[in-house]
Parts: C-alpha cells; structure tokens; sequence
C-alpha cells in the first residue's frame, strides 16, 4: 500500500531526528557512489523466521559499512562487494508509467553480489526504513517514491517490515513485494483451459493470510493489459505504487496487499495497449458499492446456514415430477424501502401463506440502471447493493428455505451494458465481447453480447452459474434471453449477420455453452433447476446434452423451459369479448398439440403486465364483476394446464395497473378501508386455495411431462366456450377440470367421464361466492349415468357457472 502523506503537520521531534539522519545518510550515500557500479541480480530466497533472527543480527561498525548507500544507523559487516541497490532506470520509467508486468523482481529484497539489496516504492514518502528484527537500515531516496539500500547482509533475504515516513505520520507496514505469487500452479492450469468451475475462488478480492501476515490477495484477468496496478481508499485512489505481477500467458495478474481487509473500496487500474488507462470495477467482485456508485467492496462471508434439510429434500424428487407454483417477484419493489433482512421477515409468511412452493427473484445480480430491472448486469458475482451486503442476501434465502420455500433467480449471460467502468473493452480491447462489432452489438437493447467461442470467457459464466448455487444455495436459474444467444440472425437484417461453419444460422458457440453450463450445474448441484426463456421451436431445449435430436444438435440440457407460446395464445383468447372467443377456440387447445415436446412452464410474468400490456385483469373483457371472473377462470384454467405455473406479484389479488419498479405492487387495494378490498382478496384467496388443493393433488403436477397424465373430455366445443380435460396421477388417480369460459350459466351440462369413478366431488370452483363469484356450485357428489359421451361409457351432469373454472375428483 502507498497511502499519500496525512495532511496534518508534522511532529517538531520527529522532524529534528528526520534531519539529523538525512545528513548522515547523505555522507553515507557520498562515499558510496564511488564504490556502487555492478547492477543487482532479482532472485530471491525464503528463510525460516529462526534463521533470519540468526542473520540479521546488528555487528560493529566497519569500513564496508560505512561505504554503503544506507544510513549510518547500518551496523552490519561487508561480505562480498557492494553493487548499486537503485531500481534501474528502465524499470524506474515502467513502473512510473505503470507498465511493468513484474514488479516483485525489481522491488523488495533480493539478494546481490555484497548483500540484500532492499527496493521500495511509496510515492508521497519522506523516507523509508527496512526493519529485520533489531536491524534497522534507512535506505536512500532516489527521488519519485523510490528508496532502496544494499545491506551486507548474508546471502538469505530475512523477514522484514518496513517503517514509511510521510508528512505527519510514521507508519511501519509489510512490503507486498516480499510475498510469493499466492496463485497455485493447478488454478491458473484451469483458468488456462476455461475449466475452473470455482472460478471465484481464484480470480476477485481475497481476504487472507499469507505467512503469518494478513491482507488481501488481488486477482484479475486482463492478457491485453501493459501494467495493472490496484487503487482503493487504502492507498487514497492513487495505484502507482501497487502494481500488480502478470503470471505469464494466463493472463492473470495478482498482488497481495497486507493490512487491507473487510469492507476496503478497490478498482483495478489499467494501463490499456495504446498506453492509456482506464479505471475499473472488479469482474469477480463479490461485493460492490450501492449505485450509483461503482466500486468493488473487498467481501468474506460470515454467514452460517441453517437450511441443511432443505439441501437435502430438495434433490429427492426432480422438479418435473413435483409440485412446482412460482411467484415471481421483483425484490426493491415488492414492499419499496426494505432491505434484504427487512424482506426476510415478511416475504417468506406471505409466500407460505400464498401456498406457492418458489419464488422467483428477478436479476439480483448488480446492475447500474434499476430502471433495468437487472437485465443489464455489471456485477455478475455481486448481489446488488441496494437491498444489503452479499451475507444480508444469503439471510434472506436462508428464511425462504427455513420456510419450506424454493429460491429461483433470474440470470442473465446473454449480453451486459457498454459502461466504460465495467466490463466493455476491459482491457483496452475486446475481452468479454465478440472481436467482431457486428456479433458483439446487440441490436435491441444497446448491449454486448458475450464471446461464446472464448474459454475464459466461458469459464467466466459457467462458473457463475455455479457461484450461485453453491455460495448463496440458489435453487434454480431461470436463464433469461435464450433464443438471443442460439441464433446468429437475431433481430438482424440479411447483410448485418455472418452464417456459422455449416453454412447455418445457429450460434454453434452459444450451444457449446449453454450445453456446458448445464451439464456443470446439474452434475455439481443436486436438485437444482434450469429453465430456459426461449421463445423459438429450437428443438430439444430440455433435453439431455448428450442426447442428439432431429436437428443433428444434442440436447441444450435444462431443465424447464418457459411456455412462450402458452401464454400468447392463451391470452389472447380471453382477451377476446365471449361472443367471440368461438373464433379463438384453438388457441387455447393448440398447447396440447405440443405440450410434452419440452417441459414446460406456464409463465404469466413480469413482462407481460408493463409496457402497455396492462394488468391481467385489465386484459379481460366485460364490467369489473366480469374482469375478475374472466381472471379467476383462467388462473384455474393455467393451474390445471399441463406444465408449472409462474405468476407476477401483484397478479395475485387482481392488481388494475401495471407494474411499475418505481411503485411496486399497489398493496392498498388489500386495506379493509378501500371500498372494493373484498373484490381482490377474493382473487388472492382463490390463488390461495389453487395452490393448496394443487398441492394435495398429484394429478395437477406428477405427470406434467408425460402423455399418458392428460386426456381431453370435450376440447371442440367452439359455440359453448367450454374445455374439459382430465388429468392423471402416478397411479391412475384422475382429476376432472372444467371451464366455462362464457357468461351464462349451463344447467345439465354433460361430460363423458371414465366408468370406474362411482362418483364426482367438487373441489375447487372459482364461481364461489368467498372468491366474489355468483356461488353457482355443485355442493353434493355428481353420480355418472350409463350413458355414453364424448366417446366414454359413462357421463355426469354438471351446473357450470358463468365464466369459472370447475375441478372434480373420485368422492
């Protein structure tokens, strides 16, 4: 650390013993110039602390002493002849302009013909003192913050401190430049073939200790880099005097840093190819400053876990076999102003309450603009600063957990924003982005799309993805904007894309990665969840890697992928007034045609109720009696719908305006001052009560990717608005779902059901007068008749209620 001199005056006695060891150093230095003219080797050696105590013990005064460039207070005995201890010029000019790729060579201690030749560099210093034990030698200022010495030491580099002497202050500190790289020869092995699955553990901001001393281990990838140097408020912004070592062709560049700690602010300061520097923020920053200010905060975690039986449970059963209800959420806005232990205390209750089995956070990962929502990231190891501290993050994951609650996050690989004090041009070139302009712009969003093909860089995601399962236990990564990786021509014209190796269109980089990730994530994170927003046909997107399909592609490997076209077409059907909701017909049945090609989830999420979309209840038709029963049918519909289900926050109790980040969820319609209060708890009751009777019936999630867990009873019945369909547990248990999607009653309506029920009870009906429906209901078991329909041998009447949904099962 060089830390510019203090700003107050300095002490009048210290200043007097300043003076009088300058003139004597001056003597020294006098005589020694004449003797002073071989240059200094830059290896060194270690030594034990005992033999160090042993050899750096203080003799008498002798002739060689004194013809050494050190102060006078130098009592140590020539052995060999001395040679000039200053840092050559060469070196000098590089380390000044901050291009010196090996410092530790040049600057601490080394052993040369005559002694140790002791070299520091502390711009703002007054003068320096190497201190080894009793031996104290004040070494020369050689002017720009450079001092060195050579002490007739014996040919072993003893452990030493040094005192730094500044205008107001004294202070004796370690030499970073004493220390061994603290980069073990397998990581950079690993980081060199892009397979470093711990990647964080390597690269960013490291609390430690190393021989006895504590500090901070420095680590960042930048090839293209002439010099990287550290800056922070330990050394008041100013990094000249803490340049950083490159290991070699990794690229990697590494200082440890004593004294610095918990909690220090750091940038990495860069001296570009073209000789220009630049300022920046931490890749592997697992801490940063609260935007809008961009820091990396140096970050170790003291948090204890306490959800060791969830880890456990979760990995029991796989995710498209059990019950699986998401509420999706947007944390800075859910309950604005509360952090992320504040959210902690509420989030979890509400959840449970709500009966939903996961939430689904959208981007935690730090992001400049909220406004985002998090989509463009900076900070991909940090969660974002404005809620709390990485541990205050893990608190609240760890109530989800203790709460029986699963924790989904959105994550975002596919591009990242141009800001100059993060990852764009990162060196001085084009490192995370595509070298190709044309590849490496987003045409939609004013991003940079990530080179794919690059190991490092795929190093760099991949083991983010796994970052957030182990560190933070992660239960899922929703991956965000699939179909803008896998293909080429994405929002391009003819002209603005080039075809890949075969001629084709698919991102062959982006398949190798996105194949990789998964594989990585599912091998070393058991009961973790994938799931793809892919909005295209691409085929075998939840399919294994190493199953190749018609395509000639083996499988992308996640686990889930979002239904796009579910949910298009099915809100358009409602969208539509019921008298002509006969003409959309197919576009709630269509689904069905492809429902087990992949395993889907049903998402009505945030995306669909801002920008203009509207709320889903302002989606619907009719009068606000009608709007609310249109939402409550189709909730209904989408719960009992092969696939899992995801809902917006706020979507809950039938919000009216469209979510805005600014204002979060309007929580006010639910006080029991507000006139129609009854109307959206009525929602959120039946919400409520889809995920428990959910839950509690197999047949709505067991066999959610297999064909035999579904059958149609009447899925033409265009002129009623009707669809009935069963569903199927493991065990043949049937469930009965019946929605009536237009506002008139149907008295005696009749459905063929399986002639091995004896009789039918209604469990669920979203007509009930405590939802704020009409309360037509069928309250006694329905018996079937012998009479055939809809091909089956038995059939059973039902009242279904105006613009409801209906769910039986065996009484």
């Amino acid at each position: 650390m060089t830390p510019r001199p203090p700003s107050d005056g300095r002490d009048p006695k210290k200043t007097a013993k300043s003076t009088a060891k300058s003139t004597a150093k001056k003597a020294a230095e006098k005589t020694a110039k004449k003797t002073a003219q071989a240059k200094a080797p830059t290896t060194r050696k270690a030594v034990s602390k005992k033999a160090t105590a042993k050899k750096a013990t203080p003799a008498k005064t002798s002739s060689a002493a004194k013809t050494s460039p050190v102060s006078a207070t130098a009592t140590v005995k020539a052995t060999a002849p001395v040679v000039s201890p200053a840092v050559p010029a060469e070196d000098r000019a590089r380390l000044l302009a901050g291009t010196h790729h090996d410092p530790h060579a040049v600057l601490g201690a080394h052993p040369v013909p005559g002694g140790i030749a002791f070299r520091a560099f502390r711009p703002y210093a007054l003068s320096v003192t190497a201190v080894a034990g009793e031996f104290r030698a004040e070494l020369h200022d050689d002017g720009d913050g450079f001092f060195s010495g050579l002490l007739p030491l014996p040919q072993v580099v003893p452990e030493y401190r040094l005192v730094v002497t500044y205008e107001g202050a004294v202070r004796e500190v370690e030499d970073a430049y004493r220390f061994l790289p603290t980069l073990g020869d397998l990581d950079l092995h690993l980081i060199g073939e892009g397979r470093h699955e711990r990647l964080w553990e390597a690269l960013g901001a490291h609390p430690t200790t190393v021989s006895g001393v504590t500090g901070t281990r420095f680590t960042v990838w930048a090839p293209n880099a002439r010099g990287v140097r550290v800056a922070g408020g330990f050394n008041y912004w100013d990094g000249t005097g803490d340049p950083m070592r490159s290991l070699g062709s990794s690229g990697i560049w590494e200082l440890f840093l004593p004294g610095v700690g918990e909690g220090e602010l750091y940038k990495f300061d860069i001296t570009r190819p073209d000789g220009s520097r630049t300022l920046r923020a931490d890749p592997m920053a697992r801490r940063t400053e609260e935007p809008p200010d961009t820091s990396s905060v140096v970050h170790s975690s003291v948090h204890e876990w306490g959800d060791a039986a969830w880890l456990a449970r979760r990995a029991v059963t796989p995710v498209h076999e059990s019950a699986f209800s998401v509420y999706e959420v947007h944390l800075p806005s859910w309950r604005p102003g509360l952090s992320y232990r504040e959210l902690a205390e509420e989030l979890p209750a509400y959840v449970k309450d709500l009966g939903f089995t996961h939430v689904e956070l959208m981007p935690v990962a730090e992001h400049p603009f909220g406004g985002s929502w998090g989509y463009q990231v900076t900070g991909f190891y940090a969660p974002t600063a404005r809620l709390g501290t990485p541990d205050d993050f893990k608190y609240l994951v760890d109530a989800l957990h203790r709460a029986g609650i699963g924790v989904l996050m959105d994550w975002v690989p596919a591009h990242f924003p141009r800001d100059d004090w993060a990852l764009a041009e990162f060196d001085g070139r084009p490192l995370y982005e595509h070298e190709d302009p044309a590849r490496a712009a987003h045409p939609d969003w004013g991003t940079l799309e990530f080179d794919f093909g690059r190991r490092e860089v795929r190093n760099f995601l991949v083991a983010n993805a796994v970052y957030w399962c182990e560190e933070f236990h992660i239960d899922g990564l929703r991956v965000d904007a699939v179909a803008s990786m896998l293909y080429l021509d994405y929002s391009r014209e003819p002209g603005e894309w080039t075809p890949n190796e075969h001629g084709g269109r698919e991102n062959l980089d982006a398949v190798a990665f996105l194949q990789e990730m998964n594989a990585t994530v599912y091998r070393r994170c058991p009961g973790v969840v994938t799931i793809a927003e892919e909005s295209t046909a691409w085929d075998g997107v939840t399919r294994a890697t190493h199953h190749q399909g018609p395509s000639g592609f083996g499988g992308l490997g996640f686990g889930l992928k979002w239904n796009m076209g579910w949910m298009h077409d099915s809100l358009e059907y409602v969208s539509h007034e019921p008298v002509h909701r006969k003409y959309h017909h197919h576009e709630m049945t269509f689904s069905m045609v492809y429902a087990y090609s992949e395993n889907y989830v049903l998402p009505i999420s945030h995306d669909e109720v801002v920008h203009g979309k509207r709320s889903l209840v302002s989606k619907m038709p009719g009068d606000w009696w009608q709007q609310r029963a249109n939402v409550r049918a189709y909730l209904a519909f989408m719960w009992s719908h092969p696939g899992k289900q995801l809902l917006f926050m706020g979507q809950e109790f039938a919000q009216g305006a469209e979510w805005s980040e600014a204002n979060g969820p309007d929580w006010w319609l639910l006080d029991t001052g507000y006139g129609a209060e009854p109307d959206h708890r009525g929602v959120r009751d039946l919400v409520r009560d889809l995920n428990a009777v959910y839950r509690d019936s197999p047949a709505l999630w067991q066999r959610d990717t297999d064909p035999a867990g579904f059958e149609w009873v009447v899925g033409d019945a265009t002129e009623d608005n009707v669809f009935a369909f069963l569903r199927y547990d493991a065990d043949g248990a049937p469930l009965l779902a019946v929605c009536n999607f237009s506002p008139v009653v149907r008295h005696d309506y009749r459905l063929g059901v399986p002639d091995s029920v004896p009789a039918w009870q209604e469990i669920l009906n979203t007509d009930a007068a405590r939802y704020g429906g009409s309360d037509v209901v069928n309250p006694e078991p329905v018996k079937p008749e012998p009479q055939g329909w809809h091909g089956r041998p038995a059939s059973i009447r039902l009242t279904l209620p105006p613009l409801a949904a209906l769910w039986l099962r065996p009484a």
